[in-house]
């Protein structure tokens, strides 16, 4: 407790410090990392050369950003520094974490300059996931306070930023991505609410903070709706997004060039951003590392000195894995207890309603994993197999079952006669098998394919949309369960028994009716005549 202590101390110290720091590395009329800090009359800075000094008049004045960039800088500007000023009155955990959603912001920010110079890649590429590194790592930190601060009076205060943080994901989905901006809200207020709740007899500054932070949500709901109604779009002119990347993340090279003209007429690229290696040494910092100002600072520019990477916690101690109460719940029993009245409030928060479920990652912003295939044991594990170009075979014997998960467009053989097999989270998977000895356990795998060539006693499908199964003349005794399920079609070899007849085709009941008959429900299925 005395080493955590201690690490909020050094970190408040340094945040001051580097809020000293603004007067006497920026201008008030300058640009901060790219925002625009410029009165709103229109006003524009003087072009400088390479050196710093006033440009020469043949000079060509930095490129405006686009509408898009500026809608962004306004917002980050206003609700979010708003908030993170409120945060800072609250003080402690708050404002570190306040300053980690800054930085978050201005991850997707930074994404969003990339956006508009490259071109789109693949959503599966390892470019894409280099592109949204910056957004996923800021937003984890934003989470890992709150972990690691669960015995915290004002661990509501942290729930509720960090279950509201995943709002920033929007950019990753291709349709409506106002939708997720309304659930990530629904998912904060669960918190925030409650805050309000208890603070509202209390102190008031922690209902205005709340409130503060819905705000981004409204602010931001606006701004997709203006510039991304239908999802994130790219420049289809623009360069690589390799190029892009590294003129975002090394302006250096491009500070001294004027801007290309477009010949479509276009407006051109966003400037890239600037950096203060040259900027003069600061202030010295004031006794036991606290600041007597009380003037309004830049946050901005507070934000651009701790945006730049390890060189800002470089002489912080590393926690061994070991020594990480989240990740070791023994250790908690040894930590400090909370006080009677925290236990009291989280317990009873508990207790009145579950927690609201985390929403899983959009596939684009998922790690892909390799291809899995190996015989643990007596199991078959089939994992992460993409668009195979082959048929995947397996010899399988009566002892083992065999487990396919997180597979699609992929067409699978198993040989032999098999225990059982189950298909989980897989897409367009074809299953050809001989025989079964218990049942094959399909969940949650649209556009299913199945043929039985020898007997199957069980077929067992939960939450299944679209599946096609091809039965032999040997398993028509197969027994068929279904929940939550559509359009499964079922296809029987020809009475005949000809094996060069067609197929027929039945399709399995979706509609149920259910009446009340003499005190008991009675379901039955819905016949359509025609």
């Amino acid at each position: 407790m005395n080493n955590l202590t201690t690490l909020i101390k050094r970190l408040e110290a340094a945040t001051s410090r580097l809020e000293d720091m603004v007067p006497a590395m920026s201008d008030p009329t300058a640009s901060t990392n790219g925002m625009s800090s410029l009165p709103e009359s229109g006003l524009t800075a003087p072009a400088v050369d390479a050196r710093g000094g006033p440009g020469t008049p043949d000079q060509q004045p930095m490129a405006p950003l686009p509408p898009a960039i500026d809608d962004f800088d306004a917002l980050i500007n206003g609700d979010v520094k708003t908030f993170v000023n409120m945060s800072e009155e609250i003080g402690g955990l708050v404002a570190e974490q306040s300053a980690a959603v800054l930085r978050a912001f201005a991850a997707e920010r930074k994404f969003l300059i990339v956006t508009t110079k490259a071109k789109k890649p693949d959503i599966q590429s390892p470019v894409y996931m280099e592109i949204l590194k910056d957004l996923q790592s800021t937003m984890g930190v934003v989470n890992d306070i709150r972990e690691a601060n669960r015995a915290s009076p004002l661990f509501k205060h942290l729930t509720t930023v960090s279950e509201g943080i995943n709002v920033l994901t929007w950019v990753a989905y291709e349709t409506k991505p106002v939708d997720i901006i309304t659930e990530m809200l629904s998912s904060a207020q669960f918190w925030g609410n409650r805050v309000i709740q208890d603070y509202k007899e209390k102190d008031q500054t922690h209902v205005q903070w709340v409130q503060a932070f819905y705000r981004i949500f409204k602010s931001l709901t606006g701004y997709v709706k203006q510039h991304y109604p239908s999802g994130l779009t790219w420049n289809p002119n623009g360069i690589d997004p390799l190029q892009a990347i590294e003129e975002v993340n090394n302006p250096d090279q491009s500070t001294n060039q004027p801007p290309p003209q477009s010949s479509a007429g276009g407006p051109p690229p966003p400037p890239p951003l600037p950096n203060f290696k040259d900027a003069p040494p600061p202030p010295p910092m004031p006794p036991n590392g606290v600041s007597t100002s009380r003037n309004p600072v830049d946050m901005g520019a507070v934000f651009d000195e701790i945006s730049k990477g390890e060189a800002v916690t470089s002489k912080l101690r590393k926690v061994d894995p070991s020594s990480q109460t989240h990740k070791n719940p023994s250790l908690r029993a040894g930590s400090a207890v909370p006080s009677d009245s925290v236990r009291s409030d989280s317990s009873s928060s508990r207790g009145k309603s579950p927690l609201p479920g985390t929403k899983p990652k959009p596939e684009s912003m998922r790690t892909k994993k390799p291809p899995k295939k190996e015989l643990d044991g007596n199991k078959w594990l089939i994992e992460n197999y993409d668009s195979h170009s082959e048929m995947l075979e397996i010899h399988a014997q009566i002892s083992h079952s065999i487990l396919i998960s997180r597979c699609s467009r992929t067409a699978i053989r198993v040989v032999g006669k098999a225990n059982a097999i189950s298909l989980d989270n897989c897409t367009q998977v074809s299953l050809v098998i001989d025989s079964l000895v218990s049942a094959v356990d399909v969940i949650k795998c649209p556009k299913f394919e199945l043929q039985v060539l020898g007997t199957l006693p069980t077929i067992m499908l939960d939450q299944v949309d679209g599946a096609t199964i091809y039965l032999g003349s040997e398993s028509l005794g197969t027994e068929v369960f279904t929940s939550k399920c559509t359009a499964i079609n079922l296809n029987l070899p020809p009475d005949d028994g000809i094996d060069e007849g067609d197929y027929v085709e039945r399709a399995l009941p979706e509609q149920i009716k259910s009446v009340i008959r003499n005190g008991q429900v009675v379901s039955e299925i819905v016949e359509h005549a025609g």
